[in-house]
């Protein structure tokens, strides 16, 4: 599957096209709050608001007025993008009809219908799409949390802690030891710690060709593994060491003051430690009752309708959904298939079966990119893999070449799409 940015813009005005047009629901205009401005919110916020053709009142709210992407982030430290190039505001959106408002939600009464916002102010709603991402969990890595974030950055929520990390590895002293402690499943981009790791090694490669770089992983299999295998091996032969669960990589605790890590037991001295710790949704979910024991939030797989409330739908990484990926591709994926679903209840527009796509890239070294992806449909229990494609190793340059390119005309269109 080759993928450009005419052709995502293309799909994603043709799966659209064909709705009609909407019907008002009595006088007033019916109202939906989205919680959240990324991937998942900001698209079903700018869906609603342009099919509906101003039949809904759609409000958006996100703290931030300027949303940073996590995905092409490991590309800023690698040296292939620029901090700002990753950053969108909301400025179109506003343009487009749909109300921001940039505060943070501190909570909701799903009885009542309102959400709360930090600020005081109380919003009615008639249908809430929850896209908050993730948040992480405390204990998930002995001796790391937020407060300690500055010292051991996640760098996992792009934005700060991105830019703390790189300018961390840039301070790296020669023949130092970068250390990535990886997350348990399921966590926000698959593949995302380990094409870190090749950036990381790039950057190491150019600058500190000395340097060793140590992944401590309580997986013992990861994403597109044989390929980052391979790529590691070509590109920064005797740079990295992965440690998986059966050598302590599962045994992990970490020492912020004197900057150490202990692996089943036994200190190693790092110079920077990348700590990306487990992960839940994020804190909003289980402040609305959406959540189960797992931390995230069950969603009908034909229409990501929260299975707690028929008036909430979840999208997004905070979803328990099924086979997708928490990627922000999923996350526009489903938020079409919401916004059809939502739009048809308010509006009484025709609702079309759900299908969902998404495809992750990562880049290994310059001009060398490597994909994985899948189509997707509901069944009753969950949204379901039904064909899937990844890069093979051994291929050529001009093919790594060319899956690189790809990801670059992805990242225009799906930034476009989701804030116009």
């Amino acid at each position: 599957m080759h993928l450009n940015r005419r052709l995502f813009l293309g799909s994603a005005a043709a799966a659209t096209a064909s709705l009609s047009a909407p019907m008002l629901w009595g006088q007033t205009k019916p109202r939906v709050v989205v919680i959240g401005g990324g991937a998942g919110g900001a698209t079903v916020a700018r869906y609603l608001a342009k099919d509906s053709q101003g039949a809904l009142d759609v409000t958006l709210i996100e703290p931030n007025t300027t949303y940073t992407t996590c995905f092409f982030s490991n590309l800023y430290l690698g040296g292939f993008r620029t901090f700002e190039s990753l950053q969108h505001g909301y400025t179109k959106l506003g343009a487009e009809g749909i109300t921001v408002v940039h505060d943070m939600a501190a909570g909701v009464d799903r009885a009542a219908k309102t959400v709360t916002l930090a600020g005081g102010q109380v919003l009615p709603y008639d249908r809430l799409v929850l896209s908050p991402g993730i948040d992480f969990k405390d204990d998930s890595v002995p001796g790391w949390s937020l407060d300690v974030a500055e010292i051991m950055p996640h760098a996992y929520k792009a934005g700060p802690q991105t830019q703390l990390l790189r300018a961390q590895i840039e301070a790296m002293p020669q023949g130092g030891t970068f250390c990535m402690v990886a997350p348990p499943n399921p966590f926000r981009c698959p593949p995302g710690p380990y094409e870190r790791v090749s950036m990381v090694a790039h950057v190491l490669k150019e600058r500190n060709p000395t340097a060793k770089i140590l992944v401590l992983d309580p997986k013992d299999k990861y994403s597109k593994q044989a390929l980052f295998e391979e790529g590691w091996g070509k590109h920064y032969s005797g740079m990295v060491e992965w440690v998986g669960p059966d050598m302590g990589g599962n045994a992990v605790e970490v020492r912020p003051d004197s900057m150490e890590v202990l692996i089943d037991g036994e200190a190693e001295k790092v110079d920077v430690c990348n700590v990306i710790p487990g992960q839940v949704a994020g804190k909003i979910a289980a402040l609305a009752g959406v959540t189960d024991d797992s931390g995230w939030a069950p969603v009908d797989p034909a229409s990501m309708v929260s299975r707690a409330d028929p008036a909430v739908w979840v999208l997004g990484d905070a979803s328990a959904q099924g086979d997708m990926p928490k990627s922000g591709f999923s996350a526009n994926s489903q938020a079409k298939v919401a916004a059809m679903a939502i739009r048809g209840e308010l509006t009484g527009s025709k609702v079309f079966p759900a299908k969902y796509s998404n495809t992750c890239w990562s880049l290994i070294a310059t001009d060398d990119g490597v994909k994985v992806g899948a189509s997707y449909e509901p069944t009753p229990e969950k949204i379901a893999s039904v064909e899937s494609f990844i890069s093979a190793t051994g291929e050529d340059a001009a093919l790594r070449k060319a899956t690189y390119e790809e990801s670059l005309g992805w990242y225009a269109g799906i930034t476009a799409d989701i804030f116009g």
